[in-house]
């Protein structure tokens, strides 16, 4: 899924995906006068290989056959320097990471995520935060993080559920 493609795409070639958050954490490493080590990298191009968010445990194989250290302290500061820069997102719900389609700005995260394929599409929306930050003055609430996680299911699963359902029907 390109960055800039705003349909819920859940299966594509994520090489464009993985050279675009290469090319915006380079950039943002360099501006902020970070370093993108090699784990870092190689982190963040797992993340990219799909829009389903990973957990930490997910990586450590895939580490461990780089040839990397694969204890979990090792992920989870590769995934730590990665959240802080803005390059990816926890996603609370399912312990998880998933790459950020907008690391040039901060801003909040908002994401579908398909409860049967796992992929989690990220939007940006002034209307969520005006919302959100209009109630949260109305509560004299202060926002220090925010994410907003809603699970559905993506317009190929359903195609699919539709599909199956009137298989079995012809079935019947």
């Amino acid at each position: 899924m390109s960055k800039k493609n705003p349909t819920f795409i859940c299966h594509h070639d994520h090489q464009h995906c993985i050279d675009d958050a290469l090319t915006s954490a380079k950039r943002i490493c360099k501006d902020r006068q970070q370093r993108l080590t090699p784990i870092r990298e190689l982190v963040l191009r797992m993340i990219w290989s799909s829009h389903k968010p990973l957990g930490a445990y997910d990586l450590l194989p895939s580490l461990a056959n780089a040839g990397f250290n694969s204890a979990p302290p090792t992920v989870y500061r590769a995934l730590e320097f990665l959240q802080e820069l803005g390059l990816v997102h926890r996603l609370a719900s399912l312990n998880a990471f998933v790459g950020c389609a907008h690391p040039e700005k901060a801003h909040s995260g908002h994401f579908f995520i398909c409860k049967q394929c796992q992929q989690a599409h990220e939007i940006t929306s002034s209307d969520v935060n005006l919302a959100l930050e209009t109630h949260a003055q109305q509560l004299g609430f202060s926002i220090e993080q925010e994410t907003v996680e809603i699970l559905g299911t993506c317009p190929e699963c359903q195609l699919a559920n539709q599909k199956s359902e009137e298989h079995n029907a012809n079935l019947s």
